[in-house]
């Protein structure tokens, strides 16, 4: 086993994922991802600007720009990570994917795992009063 194959041997709930979802802005982007780390349901969230989607809705082919959300986390809370971003979304059906990592520098496995084990333990929710909200 080579030093970035630390997520085969790990149970499936113990499994690290990232959560991709997009947003249509920074500002909104930051208050769907805040609350998640701060929540504990999420060790880190990348936010990437620059995005251009096109992409095909109500018939019609639209082009937009929208920032990339990566949620770095849990298998076993990535449903939750999904119903908080949905809850904080402007869109009415937001892009969610749960891709599974298969490998990485053990330390940084570990970390997430470190900073998002309260959570996966005792089923925290975000409160309302958590982050500004969208």
């Amino acid at each position: 086993m080579s030093e970035f194959d630390k997520t085969e041997n790990a149970t499936e709930g113990d499994r690290v994922v990232l959560v991709y979802a997009t947003a249509p802005s920074r500002e909104v982007a930051e208050a769907i991802g805040r609350p998640l780390v701060e929540a504990g349901l999420a060790a880190c969230v990348n936010i990437i600007p620059g995005m251009v989607s096109i992409y095909r809705w109500d018939g019609s082919i639209a082009t937009d720009a929208e920032v990339v959300v990566l949620v770095k986390t849990r298998r076993t809370l990535a449903p939750r990570v999904m119903a908080e971003i949905g809850a904080r979304h402007p869109y009415t059906t937001p892009a969610l994917l749960v891709l599974p990592v298969f490998g990485g520098s053990p330390a940084f496995l570990d970390w997430i795992e470190a900073e998002t084990a309260a959570s996966a333990q005792v089923g925290a929710t975000i409160s309302s009063s958590s982050g500004s909200g969208c």
